[in-house]
């Protein structure tokens, strides 16, 4: 049997066990905390889609919470204690704040605002117009057709002013030449979209002109014809100012002139595009008429020249041109008025023939041949028609050609050697213009020998 006699016990007073179950109490309460809250969550546009409804995904990524009071700013619905409210729809444009409450039961609390802008999509484009002319000062003004956007930050490369903030600017200036960018940059407070537009401003006015004349006027003598080539830049409208010419004053682009009286005139041309006027100004001389013309060194090939196409033999008095055997055709054949005939590189045998008799010496026959009278030896003619190398040399119009009575002969036409150098022969061709042919020389070359002659005769038959 246990003896309890001999246990020792300590008897704990009422009031000291209160007092140590109030300190164990408080001891195990002090370890527990409140569970903080933080309340935070994420918007997204569904679709990217700003159209009427504007649908708006919320996420609550709250931490902490238990419970949540939503508000959504007069979206629909407005409010919500959903903890995932999901898609909240707006009837109109504009700005809207969003609120979130979290608590849980701690006691904890916290919340946040998020302000959203739904806006309309922006369609982004805009139309520079010229105003006037692109001639510099080029004056633009915009036009913008851009939707949805609720600023703009225009740029003008090489403009005055260099940007704008306006919606539609105008008076943008560009003075220098060449291509320019107009850029347009729009945003709808939460969006961005540029775009650009290039104009071109013409390069800087200029006058400037030259002239051609018919072939037959090269010799620059009256009345003498000026074919003008109008060359400016940048122009629109034109004033040419010839004294004592024909006309004098005319504002077509590129005028006929026709100058009648020997001396120098002034050309004068005045070209304007409404914002600015350049003048250029050219002299020009003409001659008194001398009804002469003068065609120097040609070349005359014997006939191996003249088949083998090296050196043609046919010669003509208006296109100035020598033509070889396979250079004759339907259409130059009847302009073809001097012939000559060189039977060898020795040149023992010469003479010059009509064209419309080349068949009879060998030579295919010209189409459309012309005849062209001549008198190969002056001196056994037995005709009146007489002129001398160095009057051939002196002269300075057709006088002496106009007096000459050029007449066929038996003995005039007959051949020549290379025993007289200069040699004259004389001519008249279908048109009555008379003219003297010039041998200067008999050049050797073989097969391609030719004889070099010059030639004078008058322009107009009288």
């Amino acid at each position: 049997m246990k003896n309890y006699l001999n246990t020792e016990y300590r008897i704990i007073p009422k009031s000291l066990r209160l007092l140590f179950g109030s300190i164990f109490l408080f001891l195990n309460c002090a370890t527990e905390e409140a569970l903080p809250v933080t309340a935070d969550f994420s918007l997204e546009i569904v679709d990217g889609d700003y159209s009427i409804p504007v649908l708006v995904s919320i996420k609550n990524t709250t931490e902490g919470g238990e419970d949540f009071l939503w508000d959504f700013g007069n979206g629909n619905p407005n409010t919500s204690t959903d903890k995932q409210p999901g898609i909240i729809a707006y009837d109109e444009h504009g700005t809207y704040t969003i609120r979130l409450e979290a608590s849980n039961e701690d006691g904890s609390f916290n919340s946040k605002e998020m302000t959203i802008t739904l806006a309309d999509a922006i369609t982004i484009g805009f139309e520079p117009t010229i105003i006037e002319n692109n001639y510099a000062p080029m004056k633009v003004e915009i036009n913008n057709t851009t939707l949805g956007a609720t600023s703009y930050i225009w740029t003008f490369e090489g403009g005055s002013p260099s940007s704008s903030n306006e919606q539609h600017p105008s008076n943008v200036i560009f003075n220098e030449p060449g291509e320019h960018i107009i850029g347009l940059q729009a945003s709808n407070g939460q969006d961005v979209f540029q775009t650009q537009e290039t104009v071109t401003v013409a390069p800087y006015l200029e006058a400037f002109f030259s002239y051609e004349f018919p072939f037959e006027d090269d010799d620059f003598q009256v009345p003498f014809t000026l074919n003008m080539n109008n060359e400016s830049i940048s122009a629109t409208s034109y004033m040419w100012t010839i004294e004592n010419g024909q006309p004098q004053t005319t504002t077509e682009q590129n005028p006929q002139i026709v100058l009648s009286t020997p001396g120098t005139y002034t050309i004068q041309l005045e070209a304007t595009n409404g914002k600015e006027t350049k003048t250029k100004t050219e002299n020009i001389t003409v001659y008194a008429n001398t009804n002469l013309r003068t065609i120097e060194n040609i070349k005359l090939g014997i006939n191996t020249a003249h088949s083998n196409n090296t050196l043609g033999a046919f010669f003509s008095t208006t296109t100035r041109e020598v033509y070889t055997k396979d250079q004759v055709t339907e259409t130059n054949g009847s302009l073809i008025d001097i012939v000559f005939f060189g039977l060898n590189s020795t040149f023992t045998f010469n003479k010059f023939i009509t064209p419309n008799e080349a068949a009879s010496s060998t030579f295919d026959a010209i189409p459309n041949a012309t005849h062209t009278q001549f008198i190969n030896l002056q001196e056994s003619c037995a005709c009146s028609a007489s002129l001398s190398s160095s009057q051939f040399d002196n002269m300075q119009d057709d006088s002496l050609l106009s007096e000459l009575d050029i007449e066929e002969t038996d003995q005039g036409l007959e051949d020549f050697d290379d025993s007289l150098l200069p040699r004259i022969i004389l001519f008249e061709n279908q048109q009555g213009i008379k003219g003297a042919i010039k041998i200067k020389e008999f050049v050797t070359d073989g097969q391609n020998s030719y004889v070099l002659v010059d030639i004078k005769m008058q322009k107009e038959a009288y």
